[in-house]
């Protein structure tokens, strides 16, 4: 009988089912991948309100267990498994999925896995793939910027990390001073496309040493740039802001690219591969393919279905630790400060 996972994400503002299938010819197949977005309710606000976030996480995650169990073709009872994103997240968001999958758990007396959040983001480049391999991996979303060396599954060491803002965090927040939607991310690489990479000069803040990053003083230096271009309301004129985006976004990716390549030669992998919302962006794909190529490196780059935050990956992780037999106890809890475990 095929090994079969329905895995829920739900650590910020996307509720996602998935449901994974393992052949016994050892392959992967994702029967279904469902995911709410709830980006046009945050957004009046500029950002996730947790107490929103969790109301509405509970109305949709029902519907998308029945969606996805009927786009896979199965029963409740065909299950293998149930997962859940344990951490890290909101803590009052994480409550409904965890319990959730634990209750189903109980409910059909099959196996709960609780899954780290960012080991999601991490296996998500290999989904696609036939096996996982060695490599250096860059995660870099919202919440968090790391570079880790990946040995093996569940050998994880972690090489770098953020000082203060990680990049998708200082996305949003440029983007907010810009006057720009939310999420930040993806209107500033959209502005950037009209904009000048080189109009002004931001700095690289820890370039040239370590592998941590640091991002807090980019967004601050957007900040004193806007109020040289209005000393007076402290915003950009609407034509300055194509550039201040393009020159912004080459900051950001000019030091993930050298950190990366940094952090590659320093634990001798030749494999890079790129995860997390922020990996979306076309023009940080662009710049560490062409860095990798001259480096002569190999890239591999989750899916952009996989790179933002959605179930599959976390049912991916959760597959593999069943088929090692590492099931997880229904005590327990979640943590939103979940830290990724090093061994």
């Amino acid at each position: 009988m095929p090994t079969m996972i329905l895995a829920i994400e739900s650590s910020c503002d996307e509720t996602a089912v998935a449901i994974l299938r393992h052949t016994p010819e050892n392959e992967v197949e994702i029967l279904s991948s469902e995911i709410s977005s709830q980006i046009d309710i945050h957004r009046e606000f500029g950002g996730v309100v947790p107490e929103l976030a969790s109301r509405n996480h509970s109305l949709n995650l029902r519907p998308l267990i029945e969606t996805a169990l009927e786009n896979a073709q199965l029963k409740i009872q065909d299950i293998s498994a149930f997962a859940a994103t344990s951490g890290p997240g909101l803590a009052s968001s994480l409550l409904v999925g965890n319990t959730t999958a634990k209750s189903l758990s109980v409910a059909t007396g099959t196996p709960f896995i609780s899954v780290n959040h960012m080991e999601g983001h991490l296996l998500s480049p290999f989904i696609e793939q036939k096996k996982l391999s060695s490599n250096l991996a860059l995660i870099v979303s919202g919440g968090h910027t790391l570079l880790i060396h990946m040995k093996d599954f569940g050998d994880y060491h972690l090489l770098g990390s953020t000082r203060d803002d990680a990049a998708g965090e200082a996305y949003d927040k440029v983007g907010k001073m810009l006057g720009l939607p939310y999420p930040g991310g993806p209107e500033i690489e959209k502005q950037a496309r009209n904009g000048s990479p080189t109009a002004f000069s931001f700095p690289r803040s820890m370039i040239k040493n370590g592998l941590d990053f640091s991002f807090s003083g980019l967004k601050t230096a957007v900040l004193y740039q806007l109020e040289k271009l209005d000393p007076a309301e402290g915003r950009p004129p609407k034509e300055a802001i194509p550039d201040l985006c393009a020159s912004f976004q080459a900051a950001v990716i000019d030091i993930l690219v050298t950190k990366t390549l940094r952090a590659a030669q320093s634990c001798g992998e030749k494999l890079i591969t790129l995860s997390g919302g922020v990996s979306c962006n076309q023009t940080l794909r662009k710049a560490m393919q062409e860095a990798c190529m001259k480096n002569g490196l190999e890239l591999l780059i989750a899916p952009p279905a996989m790179s933002t935050d959605n179930a599959a990956m976390i049912g991916f992780v959760a597959l593999h630790s069943h088929l090692r037999g590492h099931n997880s106890s229904l005590h327990e809890d979640i943590n939103p400060n979940l830290r990724l475990a090093q061994h």
